[in-house]
C-alpha cells in the first residue's frame, strides 16, 4: 500500500510549525471591508477573529482576550463607543490597544474616542497600508510600554496617586484605578519628577515612542481623561500655560 509521504509518522522526524503573531479582533458590520482588513491582516501572519455586531464582538473580546481591538463605531445592538467604554472599564480587558476604524471623521467625533481611551483613529475610506503601519505601531507601543516608563523605583506614589510599574497597575487613595496605556505612561512620567514641567513634546515622545501618526493634540485628551479619573483629586496634575504640565510635588 503507498503511504503519503506528507503525513509524518510516529518515528520520524518531528513537524515545526512557524509561532502565529498576535490575534487581533475585527468588529466591523461592512462584509467588504471586514473581508479587506481580513485578507491584509492574515497576509502579514496575524490571526483574525471578525465579528459583525456589537453584542458578539464585546462578547468575544471578554472570550479571547485579543492582543488588539479594531473597532467600528457604528454597528448594530451596541456601538463601538459604549464598547470601548466596557473594555476600558474592566480591569483584565483595560490593557488591550483600541483602534477604532470609523466613517465618523469629526474632530467631536476622534476627541470622543481618545477620550473614551482608543489608541488610534483611522477613518474610511483608509489604506490597508496604514492601517497595518498604526497597527503595528500600537502594538509595538504596548510591548515596550512597561519598560519605556519604569522608573528607579518599581513602585512610585506621589500624594494620593500611587503606581506599581512592574504590574501596571494604578491606585487613587489606595483604591484601584483603571488607565489606559497612554494614560499610565503619562502619570509615570509626571511622577517620576513630582513638580517638574513636562512639555506635551516630552509627553508625547513617552506614549508614542516617536511614532508619527499620532498627534499633539492628544496629549490634551488623553489629560482631560486622566483628571476625569482622579474625580476630586483632579488638581493633582496642574497645567503650565504654554509650557505643559506637572504633578503635585
Amino acid at each position: 500500500m503507498k503511504t503519503d509521504t506528507n503525513v509524518p509518522t510516529k518515528a520520524g522526524p518531528e513537524v515545526l510549525f512557524p509561532m502565529p503573531k498576535e490575534t487581533i479582533l475585527l468588529v466591523e458590520d461592512d462584509p467588504d471591508i471586514a473581508e479587506l482588513v481580513q485578507y491584509n491582516l492574515e497576509r502579514e501572519g496575524y490571526r483574525v477573529i471578525t465579528c459583525a455586531e456589537g453584542d458578539v464582538g464585546l462578547a468575544e473580546i471578554m472570550r479571547v482576550k485579543p492582543n488588539l481591538i479594531i473597532l467600528d463605531l457604528m454597528l448594530p445592538k451596541i456601538d463601538g463607543l459604549t464598547i470601548c467604554k466596557s473594555v476600558r472599564a474592566q480591569s483584565e480587558l483595560a490593557g488591550i490597544p483600541i483602534i477604532m476604524l470609523t466613517a465618523k471623521s469629526e474632530e467631536s467625533d476622534v476627541i470622543i474616542g481618545l477620550e473614551l481611551g482608543a489608541d488610534d483613529y483611522l477613518t474610511k475610506p483608509f489604506s490597508p497600508r496604514e492601517l497595518l503601519a498604526r497597527m503595528k505601531a500600537v502594538l509595538r507601543r504596548q510591548k515596550v510600554g512597561k519598560v519605556e516608563v519604569k522608573a528607579e523605583r518599581d513602585r512610585i506614589a506621589v500624594g494620593p496617586v500611587a503606581l506599581d510599574i512592574e504590574r501596571h497597575e494604578a491606585f487613587l487613595n489606595n483604591e484601584s484605578l483603571i488607565l489606559t496605556l497612554a494614560e499610565f505612561k503619562i502619570l509615570a512620567t509626571l511622577m517620576s519628577k513630582p513638580g517638574r514641567v513636562f512639555s506635551r513634546e516630552q509627553l508625547l515622545e513617552k506614549v508614542t515612542g516617536g511614532d508619527v501618526y499620532v498627534i499633539d493634540r492628544n496629549i490634551d485628551v488623553h489629560i482631560r481623561s486622566i483628571r476625569k479619573k482622579l474625580g476630586e483629586e483632579a488638581e493633582f496634575i496642574f497645567t503650565v500655560r504654554g509650557v505643559g504640565y506637572k504633578c503635585r510635588e
